[in-house]
C-alpha cells in the first residue's frame, strides 16, 4: 500500500519540543499539571486528540457526501485519556463527542457517525487496540 501522504515529525523528550520536517509545526512539549508538570506546553495526548478529532471530522464529511447529507456544521471533540495498565505500562482511551446539526439528530446522523468510524484512519488504527466510545450530541 503506497501512502497518499506522509507526515514527518521529530520529538525531543516529553518535556521538550516537537517539530515537523517542513517547519510548519514547532511546539513546546510539557507534562500537564495533572501529571506533575508545569503545563507550559502541549503534550502527546493533546496532539493525538487534535489529530483524531480533525481526522474524524474529515471522515464525517466524506461519508456525508456519500450519503448525500449536509453535515458541514458537525464538530468533533476528542477526549484522550492516558491510563495505567497492568505491568506498569500506559494505554490510551478515547471518547469522540460528535455534535451534529439539528437536522441530523436522528437515525441518519447515527449512521453517519458509525460510517465515519469505519472510514477514519485513526479509528481504523485504534480499532481493537484501545477503547473508543462514540457519543452523538
Amino acid at each position: 500500500m503506497a501512502p497518499m501522504y506522509t507526515a514527518v515529525a521529530t520529538s525531543i523528550g516529553r518535556d521538550g519540543r516537537s517539530y515537523s520536517n517542513d517547519g510548519i509545526l514547532d511546539l513546546a512539549l510539557a507534562r500537564p499539571k495533572a501529571m506533575g508538570g508545569d503545563g507550559a506546553g502541549t503534550n502527546p495526548e493533546q496532539l493525538f486528540a487534535a489529530g483524531y478529532s480533525a481526522c474524524f471530522a474529515g471522515a464525517l464529511q466524506v461519508v456525508a457526501k456519500r450519503m448525500k447529507l449536509e453535515a458541514e456544521e458537525a464538530s468533533v471533540t476528542a477526549e484522550v485519556g492516558l491510563n495505567s495498565i497492568d505491568g506498569g505500562g500506559f494505554g490510551l482511551s478515547v471518547v469522540l463527542r460528535v455534535e451534529l446539526p439539528e437536522h441530523l439528530r436522528n437515525e441518519s446522523g447515527r449512521e453517519l457517525v458509525e460510517g465515519a468510524h469505519q472510514v477514519c484512519p485513526y479509528s481504523n488504527a485504534t480499532r481493537g487496540n484501545i477503547p473508543v466510545e462514540l457519543v452523538v450530541e
